[in-house]
């Protein structure tokens, strides 16, 4: 038995199976390349779902880090602390937006959200104003709360009740969005802009200028869920930004801390104030080693020409992949790539690549990649390469 083996027999004994794993068993990683137990080097193209950000162990990215884990490793957030506070005054600045709430996943960050756009409204309008309206296809977490945001059936199963106050409109179908929100109960709409977990799909930019027009008006509040899209992940620091639309709520995780939990609930002027104290928290929200992380993720994105590089990347990456005669379709923005095939299967796909050496993700019928946002092009060469070799294989 190896060493990879050794480590998933262990792991399957005592981890609940709650994932479809892979049989890779990661010891380390530099850069955009990791190794397993056994050895084998691997180019990533999945960055732990967007999540290494600026790929495995960044030298400074670590460097902060690990002179904060000598500071101060947590404190209550009953107490304040500067990295908090820097790291809150550059996210804030750099997103266009007011205050940010710390959490520690994209649920929670989402569960925020939630919570924020119903006591905004229950303050100002009186009970009863509560319901959020979002998509067909979408995904908000994993919780029940996030769960029942979601609109997939296939993630619903098993788990009922859920929570009442959400119904689904189907994405780019404005006369859908109109009848919907004819609804008085209605206290906001809940969207990415890129559909991830659902397929990589982008809303069509008349869509989203629809939800903004026909909200404002009525005082219905927006949400966009950025978890997946938000940090520079498409080549902008937001994905509105592409729509040039502002939500009043705008939710962050994945990427933002690079590789550390972290969450981040952002709002507008007019939902600042909302929340009061004891009617939310988080004991690791804020954790003061995930803002150092933050920080730096911050200054490497925020840096000059370097969320243009993304978009020259993903440009290229489009170039190479729509030459492949096995390749459908490319949807996405930036680095968040989905790949439509003509006859083959994405999951067989994914388990080849692992095999040549090439970690890649699916989502629904596609190939999604999600590569550190600084990876160099020949490493994409060389991934592409792999890839394009096993889509290309009789």
């Amino acid at each position: 038995m190896n060493s990879n083996e050794k480590t998933i027999e262990k792991f399957d004994e005592h981890v609940i199976h709650s994932y479809g794993r892979y049989p890779l068993a990661m010891k380390k990683g530099s850069g955009r390349r990791c190794i397993d137990e056994n050895g084998t080097e691997y180019i990533d193209f999945g960055s732990g779902i967007g999540t290494n950000s600026l790929g495995y162990c960044d030298e400074k990215w670590a460097d902060a880090v690990c002179a904060q884990v000598r500071t101060l490793q947590h404190n209550s957030n009953y107490y304040y602390t500067e990295i908090q506070a820097e790291f809150a005054e550059k996210l804030c600045e750099t997103a266009g937006y007011s205050a940010v709430f710390f959490g520690n996943s994209g649920a929670e960050a989402n569960e925020c959200a939630i919570k924020i756009a119903r006591k905004y409204s229950f303050d100002k309008y009186g009970k009863g104003r509560h319901t959020i309206i979002t998509l067909v296809n979408s995904f908000h977490g994993r919780t029940i709360a996030t769960l029942s945001a979601t609109g997939q059936d296939v993630f619903h199963n098993y788990f009922f009740p859920f929570v009442e106050g959400f119904v689904n409109v189907k994405a780019n179908d404005i006369e859908d969005l109109k009848a919907k929100l004819e609804d008085e109960t209605v206290c906001a709409v809940m969207l990415e802009y890129i559909q991830g977990e659902g397929g990589v799909n982008c809303l069509d930019k008349k869509f989203v200028d629809a939800v903004y027009e026909l909200c404002q008006p009525k005082d219905i509040l927006v949400i966009a869920d950025e978890v997946q899209t938000g940090v520079g992940r498409t080549g902008k620091f937001l994905a509105g930004d592409h729509y040039g639309r502002k939500a009043d709520i705008t939710t962050l995780a994945k990427g933002i801390a690079g590789g550390i939990p972290m969450g981040a609930c952002l709002v507008n002027e007019k939902c600042r104030d909302v929340l009061v104290p004891g009617t939310h928290g988080s004991t690791f929200g804020g954790n003061p080693i995930a803002c150092a992380g933050g920080l730096a993720v911050l200054d490497r994105v925020t840096g000059e020409g370097f969320l243009d590089e993304v978009s020259s990347k993903a440009a290229y990456i489009k170039e190479r992949l729509e030459k492949c005669p096995e390749v459908a379709s490319v949807s996405g923005l930036g680095l968040m790539i989905g790949i439509e095939l003509k006859t083959k299967n994405a999951g067989d796909i994914a388990k080849k690549a692992l095999g040549k050496g090439l970690l890649v993700l699916t989502a629904k019928t596609k190939v999604r990649l999600l590569p550190p946002l600084t990876i160099s092009y020949d490493e994409l060469d060389a991934g592409l390469d792999i890839l394009t070799e096993i889509l290309e294989e009789a």
